[in-house]
């Protein structure tokens, strides 16, 4: 009876350390998920902020390079972006925005989008 009893007292603890792997799996997991999620929020940013500023900048397309591009820059870091890159081509404006995004403490990351408008085209 005691070579039993002994044999139990070796397994004891062998469901918490199992339990507690696999919660960290699931906490590993979940961080991962969640600097996903922060990463493409931060696309979807850049992406709306591109578009908004070369819409803005098409509006003054006609007044030039510098005034299209300046309500550009505007729009684009009223939208929690950085103005990259921005040109006339013709009356389109083509705007490239960038957002900075850290899915993780310590990591730090560039969300980059580019956007084109300018008059209707029939």
């Amino acid at each position: 009876m005691t070579a039993r009893r002994g044999g139990a007292d070796r397994q004891r603890g062998g469901a918490t350390v199992c339990l507690l792997a696999v919660g960290l799996v699931f906490v590993l997991v979940a961080v991962a998920g969640a600097a996903a999620g922060a990463a493409r929020t931060a696309r979807q940013q850049a992406l709306v902020a591109a578009d908004l500023g070369a819409l803005a900048g098409a509006g003054r397309a006609v007044e030039g390079d510098a005034s299209a591009c300046a309500r550009a820059a505007d729009l684009v870091s009223r939208n929690g972006g950085r103005l990259v890159a921005c040109r006339l081509d013709g009356l389109d404006v083509l705007v490239t925005a960038e957002v900075v995004v850290s899915p993780l403490p310590g990591l730090t990351r560039l969300a980059t989008a580019t956007a084109r408008a300018g008059p209707v085209r029939g």
